[in-house]
């Protein structure tokens, strides 16, 4: 039969705007992630604005941020620019317009020399980039026409074409960028470039890390996330790890965030991230389940942890029973059957949590994590010799913390 034997490649649609750091620090990647998987590339400007619009979500997300996930979100894009080995300074007019960008791009036939020269031209020299002058600069350049482009650019079809594709994004389910199609199935991020290569075709291969310096995690019950770094902080932090069991809500009231973010998400985004949830646990091979019970209360297995002295096998078990078992460690029976599963004096641990001494130690816990610049779980803080005391936030930054606790200077 002709053609018997033949693997298909797969396509990767990358779907951007000139707005956000993420979607630059992707597009200085994906062509060698693409080529690597041997996938073919299908490019997708689309107007970002429009697409917040259409969700009811503010134009300048991070004017909506609190100070510390503010600082840690622009040390995530230092970090990320440095693991890419490009530049990147945040403009002081940031987001600036861009749809007269968009609108060139699709002029001039979606070239890669023009995007890569518009994101350089904004998040390297920090240009306004929707000014004719600076436009004119950047398509001559790169050997265009300018003129010419600059005028098809404000015709009636590349206005409609610049709708269609960010209609097209809405109705696909498309709510940030970048965001990564590999055949029907969407990923959204350019820190999930590794499950989009796979998703692809190719294979991530992760370095071998050996973390030396001591490494503060700040855990709750609580969070699906924390769930997933708890599973692997063992592996990939071995004793350098010293962990922080604390009180989420707490934190959350003390620095004004709503108590369960998922819900204050957009339908769309929160259906991704519970899919992301699946995806993350599947590739560390650990089982989850989304609980019936959640949210839950997590004062009482925090308070019988700290009273244990917060032994990792008991913070496993508990957040297991939660994430993979759908049980309510929020209800005395269900901890108590898990202290003694593991053999612990499940009444003594009881009777003891109820302690003055250990609903303080609790409470001092949380309260240093907030001094500490933490504003959500699971975070690492890693007590670096060259930099201090660095901080990373997300079950996904598990693996760029313990590079930072190696000595690697480019996850600093």
């Amino acid at each position: 039969m002709a053609g018997e034997g033949v693997t298909m490649s797969k396509r990767v649609e990358f779907w951007f705007d000139f707005s956000c750091p993420y979607a630059y620090l992707a597009s200085t990647k994906v062509e060698a992630m693409a080529a690597r998987a041997g996938a073919a590339l299908d490019v997708r400007p689309m107007l970002l604005g429009g697409v917040f619009k259409a969700r009811g979500v503010p134009q300048n997300l991070s004017a909506t941020l609190s100070p510390a996930k503010a600082r840690h979100n622009l040390d995530d894009m230092r970090r990320g620019a440095q693991r890419a080995g490009v530049e990147l300074k945040m403009p002081a007019g940031h987001p600036m317009r861009t749809v007269e960008a968009l609108r060139c791009v699709l002029a001039a036939g979606v070239r890669w020399e023009l995007i890569h020269r518009i994101y350089r031209a904004y998040w390297v020299e920090n240009l306004e980039i929707s000014d004719r002058g600076v436009l004119t600069r950047l398509l001559t350049e790169v050997g265009l026409d300018a003129a010419e482009v600059l005028a098809r650019a404000e015709s009636v079809a590349v206005r409609e074409e610049l709708r269609r594709r960010t209609e097209e994004a809405v109705a696909r389910g498309i709510f940030g960028v970048p965001t990564f199609f590999v055949d029907d199935a969407l990923y959204w991020g350019q820190d999930r470039m590794d499950m989009v290569e796979e998703a692809a075709g190719g294979r991530v291969v992760e370095p071998a890390i050996t973390p030396t310096a001591p490494v503060d995690f700040y855990f709750d019950y609580s969070s699906p996330f924390a769930y997933l770094a708890i599973q692997r902080v063992e592996a990939e932090l071995g004793d350098v790890a010293r962990w922080r069991p604390i009180l989420l809500g707490g934190l959350f009231r003390s620095i004004g965030t709503p108590d369960v973010p998922l819900f204050q998400q957009s339908p769309e985004k929160r259906r991704h991230t519970m899919l992301d949830l699946h995806r993350q646990a599947e590739r560390a091979v650990v089982s989850f389940k989304f609980p019936g019970c959640f949210p839950v209360r997590t004062v009482l297995p925090l308070r019988v942890t700290i009273a244990a002295g917060t032994p990792p096998a008991l913070v496993r078990a508990l957040s297991r029973a939660l994430w993979a078992e759908d049980r309510d460690v929020g209800q005395v029976e269900v901890v108590r059957e898990v202290l003694e599963g593991l053999g612990l004096d499940a009444q003594g641990l009881l009777e003891r949590a109820e302690a003055p001494e250990i609903k303080t130690a609790l409470h001092e816990s949380t309260a240093g994590a907030g001094q500490a610049g933490v504003f959500g779980v699971p975070t690492f803080v890693v007590h670096t010799r060259e930099r201090g005391p660095l901080l990373y936030w997300g079950a996904d930054r598990l693996r760029l913390a313990a590079a930072a606790a190696a000595g690697d200077v480019s996850a600093m």
